[in-house]
């Protein structure tokens, strides 16, 4: 799969800030100075609105930013849910079944658009995966406030509680990856020859 070239544009930049600010926010978990790390979070995510926004606006749009946007949003993701299970010592080491769960629709939606773009195709979205997106940065945005509180001695939850935030997100990101594969089956299939339209009578 080639990877589109890339263009020195604003809604590129933001994108890419994405990945550039994942070893600081992971360095702020594993320190547990939640607040900084609820700050560069809800940034990091608030950049992903505003590359979209941005490209529109600024006619910016670009096959780099259609290929990197998706991308950053996933490090992103991938990387903070795994460094809160990492620390959270509610959670065993059986229960990164969940990320694996997270990364394998990835890795499947990853592999669909390749097989998609080989065939001249274009993968079939929905508005079912911006939601997912959505809900999983809320879902760590929410955790995060959590162990802040708790830190603070605000609020004390439950020591579950994050768990079963991560379990919901895992479940619409199962969810979601079943729904690519429904509208998108037939990239499954073997490609039907092309008939030769040279072949003389």
């Amino acid at each position: 799969m080639k990877i589109p070239r890339f263009i020195f544009t604003i809604p590129n930049l933001l994108s890419l800030s994405r990945i550039v600010l994942i070893p600081l926010l992971i360095y702020l978990i594993y320190e547990k100075m939640w607040i900084y790390a609820l700050i560069l979070f809800a940034v990091a995510s608030f950049t992903d609105m505003l590359d979209g926004w941005s490209a529109r606006k600024l006619n910016q749009e670009s096959e780099f930013g259609i290929f990197i946007d998706p991308l950053a949003d996933k490090f992103l993701v991938i990387s903070v849910l795994a460094a809160l299970m990492v620390l959270d010592p509610y959670l065993e080491i059986f229960d990164f079944w969940m990320i694996l769960v997270i990364v394998g629709r990835d890795v499947l939606i990853t592999f669909m658009r390749y097989l998609a773009i080989r065939r001249g195709q274009i993968l079939k979205t929905s508005r079912f995966g911006k939601v997912k997106t959505a809900f999983q940065m809320i879902s760590i945005v929410i955790i995060i406030m959590i162990y802040f509180v708790r830190k603070t001695g605000i609020y004390i939850t439950h020591q579950s509680v994050p768990y079963w935030i991560m379990l919901g997100v895992t479940i619409l990101t199962a969810l979601s990856g079943l729904r690519y594969l429904f509208t998108n089956w037939r990239l499954f299939l073997p490609e039907k020859p092309k008939e030769d339209t040279n072949t003389q009578a």
